[in-house]
Parts: C-alpha cells; structure tokens; sequence
C-alpha cells in the first residue's frame, strides 16, 4: 500500500505538471482580445497626431505673424516684407540696414512646420495672390501630403485659420 501511495504521488504531480501552462486555445482568446484592442486604439491615435500636428503648425504660424513678421513692419516704418517663398524668410534672417540703422536677424532659422517643411510666405504689398485685398502678408503651410493647395485641401493658410481662432 505504501508504494501505492507514493505511486500517487508521482501521479499526482505529473498530473499538475502537465496543467502548469496555457493551452493553445487560451492563448489564441488572449491574443484575440488584444487585436480588438489595437484595431479600436490605432485609429483614434493617428488621428490624434494630425490634430496635434495641425495644431502645432496653427501655433507656430501666430507666432511667426505677431513677432517676426510684425517687428520687421514696425522696424521698417509700417511696411511688410515685399517677398515670397524662402526668399522672405532669408532676408528675416539676413536683413540689410534700414535708414542707416543695423537691424538683427529677426528669425534664425526657416520657420518649419510640424511636418518639418518651410512655411510660406508671400506679400506684395497690395495684397497677396492667397487671398485679394489682404491687409498682411500670407504664411501657410502645405499641410501634411507637402503640395499647395492654395489655402484649401490640407493647407494650413494664415488668412482662414487664424481669422477663425482669434
């Protein structure tokens, strides 16, 4: 009887042994439940960080209208920058004396959006071919696909954006 006992024993433990894990079926449930998770969660994260890019790109336009841009007409008697496209953002960065007076760089370095393209720029003093009878220079950004729109599609333009946050 004793030897029977112990045969139990033995039996006994390789019987939990073998239960010691998971079956393939648990795992397959498991892996299941965290695909519907992520096919829930992904979308809504992607969606997010364009919101967040569109954002950044909002901000960094406001400020680039209030302070470079506004300083350079404040510093040069009232008038905007007469440029378009990097040419603008070259002379901020650059600028040439006014009225014998040594101006400073009014921005170091090209403006970027949150894509890390350089932000538009375009004035002619009578307004802009952006928009007509503008009353400040354009600043836009080409939106995530890279190509102007003209302010529409998924450009981000001064004119419509801020006029709608302000």
């Amino acid at each position: 009887m004793r030897r029977l006992n112990c045969e139990k024993r033995v039996c006994g433990l390789n019987r939990r042994s073998r239960r010691a894990g998971f079956t393939l079926l648990e795992l397959l449930i498991v892996l299941a439940i965290i695909v519907v998770i992520a096919a829930m969660v992904v979308p809504n994260l992607i969606g997010s960080q364009q919101k967040a890019n569109e954002d950044v790109t909002l901000a960094t336009i406001k400020s680039i209208e209030k302070n470079p841009v506004g300083t350079w007409a404040a510093d040069h008697d009232g008038s905007y920058l007469k440029a378009s496209g990097q040419e603008a953002w070259q002379q901020m960065m650059n600028p040439q004396a006014y009225k014998g007076r040594k101006l400073r760089p009014y921005i170091e370095e090209l403006p970027l959006d949150a894509w890390g393209r350089p932000l538009q720029y375009e004035w002619n003093g009578d307004g802009h071919s952006k928009k007509q009878n503008a009353l400040k220079p354009a600043i836009w950004s080409m939106g995530a696909n890279g190509q102007d729109e003209g302010g529409e599609g998924d450009d981000i333009p001064s004119w419509k954006t801020l006029a709608a946050t302000e």
